[in-house]
């Protein structure tokens, strides 16, 4: 089944809610880094909650999330970008993929314990101008609870966030989730409302498990409120990496360390930490990577 997000408000302008299927992807990131159980959790909330939060870009404007903290997984990062024909890409990566826990108390993946204490970092680029960065402090180490916290503070905007993976032995089963954030002008028993439904729906996995679609979800969370449908988008996992940025990034490292690279190694390898795909550069192509560099200017005596 193909991965989806919609977009809609509420009839009565009270609020908007994304919601999506990310099954696919978050199978795709579990496989290209070779996940644990519970990094598998964490890392498909985040790049769940960042696709989610991509239904908003418009043109060539990019959205990332990077946690920086101190628990065994050692942090991760997500983004997403639009693609052509309404599609969304998206893709991510955690420092430490294998790290896991036990399960918690509650028989549940222990992602705030994998995750740890830190801070949540949310860059939006634009087309034009500088990109928008803000960071929170992470309030649980859940990931949802951490969007949540820097769409209230960040961009003062009152939000519920339910995020969702559920893996068996044969991988990821089913992953998910759903954003309903206030409108201008709505009254605060608007989002009490909205805690209500997310504290008594069924869970985001459990719903997918069995059958919910974007729509689906959208419901289960607005509740008996109507709601009008804005906008859909297909999500894939996506990467931006290419040969011309590999060869930019060695040419940033300055013509004495190309040179010691060439003269001591048969090969450069350069490895994309988002997709994992490897690049290898031989001796000869390193010496012509030299060769576009500028001489230095040698000062008469």
């Amino acid at each position: 089944m193909t991965d989806r997000i919609i977009s809609a408000t509420a009839a009565d302008g009270s609020f908007s809610v994304v919601a999506g299927v990310t099954t696919s992807l978050v199978r795709e990131t579990q496989s290209r880094h070779e996940l644990s159980p519970t990094a598998s959790a964490a890392l498909g909330r985040l790049v769940t909650g960042a696709t989610l939060l991509g239904a908003s870009l418009k043109g060539k404007e990019r959205l990332s999330l990077q946690v920086a903290s101190d628990g065994p997984l050692r942090g991760m990062a997500a983004d997403v970008s639009l693609l052509p024909g309404k599609s969304v890409g998206a893709r991510g990566y955690a420092r430490a993929p294998q790290a896991d826990l036990p399960l918690n108390a509650r028989g549940k993946f222990d992602v705030a314990g994998l995750v740890g204490r830190g801070h949540l970092q949310v860059t939006r680029s634009f087309e034009v101008g500088q990109p928008y960065m803000g960071i929170v402090p992470l309030r649980s180490g859940e990931i949802g609870d951490d969007i949540a916290c820097y769409l209230a503070d960040s961009e003062q905007i009152p939000s519920i966030v339910a995020l969702g993976v559920l893996a068996n032995r044969e991988g990821i089963k089913v992953a998910g989730g759903a954003i309903a954030q206030l409108m201008p002008g709505a009254a605060d028993r608007t989002i009490e409302a909205l805690e209500r439904r997310a504290a008594t729906m069924p869970t985001i996995t459990a719903q997918v498990d069995a059958g919910a679609t974007p729509e689906d979800l959208a419901r289960s969370i607005a509740g008996d409120v109507e709601l009008r449908s804005l906008r859909e988008y297909e999500v894939v996992f996506a990467c931006r990496c290419t040969r011309e940025r590999v060869e930019t990034a060695l040419l940033a490292l300055g013509r004495d360390e190309l040179l010691k690279i060439a003269r001591e190694q048969p090969r450069a390898e350069a490895i994309c930490e988002f997709c994992k795909k490897r690049y290898v550069l031989s001796r000869e192509e390193v010496g012509e990577l030299v060769a576009r560099l500028p001489r230095r200017s040698q000062s008469s005596p």
